[in-house]
């Protein structure tokens, strides 16, 4: 907060966000803070953009909680994922991705550490899933052991009926296939 006083190459002004396919409204964010917070903002309000004296600006393919959550960490520098482990982490993927677009590293590390928190029966296979889009190899191995080894209650979760990537379904496949060898050969 401390270089908002005093840095005349920042902008003034409050910013408008038009989120979604809704276009629902997120009014008054102050333009200084997200350049401060964020390395793309301080981009976009600072060198001359069209966004610079905009009084809007369009987020299309989020949603209004997410973005939400996404702006006031910048203000805030809390961490909020919402109620639930089903909502807690899939608001999780979306501010990591948020956080990579909007270029803040540290809350991508945040939402990385709380996903790795959150992989239990209702979420290894939409996370499992996910790591295999974003290319996440620690989360990816991760949910593959837990899937392995409480198999049984994933499935009683419905974690089966949750699998759309075919990928990862041959790759869960090729894991069960292993292991009945590996209980056969013993």
């Amino acid at each position: 907060m401390k270089k908002t006083r005093g840095d005349a190459t920042l902008p003034t002004g409050l910013v408008t966000f038009v989120v979604g396919k809704e276009e629902q409204r997120l009014e008054h964010v102050s333009k200084n803070l997200l350049c401060v917070r964020s390395e793309y903002y301080g981009k976009m309000f600072g060198i001359g953009m069209k966004e610079r004296d905009a009084a809007s600006i369009t987020v299309p393919n989020t949603d209004l909680a997410s973005f939400t959550a996404f702006i006031d960490y910048l203000c805030t520098d809390q961490l909020d994922l919402g109620e639930g482990e089903g909502e807690q982490a899939r608001r999780a993927l979306v501010l990591q991705e948020l956080a990579q677009m909007y270029q803040v590293p540290r809350l991508e590390l945040l939402c990385a550490q709380a996903l790795h928190e959150r992989v239990g029966p209702a979420t290894a296979v939409p996370l499992l899933e996910a790591a295999h889009t974003t290319g996440d190899g620690r989360l990816l191995a991760q949910c593959r052991r837990f899937v392995a080894d409480h198999a049984a209650e994933v499935r009683a979760s419905g974690g089966v009926e949750q699998l759309r990537d075919l990928g990862v379904a041959k790759g869960l496949l090729g894991d069960a296939l292993d292991q009945v060898a590996e209980l056969k050969g013993t």
